[in-house]
């Protein structure tokens, strides 16, 4: 199957939505396992290496809050937070605690399905054709004090490497790809999440992500030298000639 090896950790404490869960991805070709609590899941986490958690977020002994931190402190792997809470603000504490995408609960695993699967095929690739002018897979991007090195999908700030999950890196490296030129939240929100936005609560994911990115890469996130906002239309990486960058294996 087109997903065998990918292998699932699937949180709740609800063992009915564990098991609609484990027989569905298990069907379209996912390992899956799971656990009910948020100690339990960060022990099958290291036992298991999953390549994608989808992680709720209330949940017994540790809530997927939590789950979320401890694992961001050593992983990047793809986290997909189930939220029943109602409150936007609740569902972008788990954005800003490192999770790459939310899902309101009730919801359609057909949806859940999806998103998996975009997320995965996402961090998975390289895109050559997307790249900026005369920058192949094989060589690195230097701008200032800022590295992006693309076969090994790993940033470096003054020498030092910059720890992003895998879509922040997508996030940055679309913007890199067009410097100078402004990207809509929803573009970046179909071209690096791979859905469209159904209402505005949607569209934080991509601004969490910017915020995230900000946080890690520019000296002053409040008055960014890279990554910058186009009030009404979107965010966009500062044109490359306006900055001093170098180009080289």
């Amino acid at each position: 199957m087109v997903n065998s090896g990918k292998k699932i950790l699937i949180v709740d404490d609800e063992a009915v939505i564990r098991r609609i869960l484990t027989t569905r991805l298990s069907m379209v070709g996912y390992q899956v396992v799971s656990a009910a609590d948020g100690l339990e899941a960060l022990q099958i986490f290291t036992a298991e290496a999953p390549d994608l958690v989808v992680l709720d977020v209330m949940l017994p002994k540790l809530d997927g809050y939590g789950v979320c931190q401890k694992v961001r402190e050593t992983s990047e792997v793809p986290i997909i937070m189930l939220t029943a809470l109602g409150d936007i603000a609740d569902r972008v504490t788990g954005l800003k605690m490192g999770a790459d995408d939310y899902i309101p609960k009730p919801f359609s695993p057909k949806e859940l399905e999806a998103r998996i699967e975009a997320i995965l095929r996402r961090v998975g690739r390289s895109h050559p054709t997307e790249l900026a002018e005369n920058l192949t897979e094989e060589q690195a991007l230097t701008i200032g004090t800022l590295r992006i090195d693309l076969p090994k999908r790993q940033v470096y700030l003054n020498d030092t490497r910059v720890r992003l999950t895998g879509m922040e890196f997508d996030l940055l490296k679309l913007l890199v790809n067009r410097s100078g030129e402004s990207i809509s939240r929803t573009e970046a929100l179909e071209e690096i999440w791979g859905y469209s936005p159904r209402n505005g609560g949607d569209l934080r994911v991509v601004d969490v992500h910017i915020s995230r990115l900000r946080s890690k890469l520019e000296r002053d996130p409040k008055s960014p030298e890279y990554i910058h906002t186009d009030r009404g239309v979107g965010y966009f990486f500062r044109r490359l000639s306006d900055l001093s960058h170098a180009i080289g294996a």
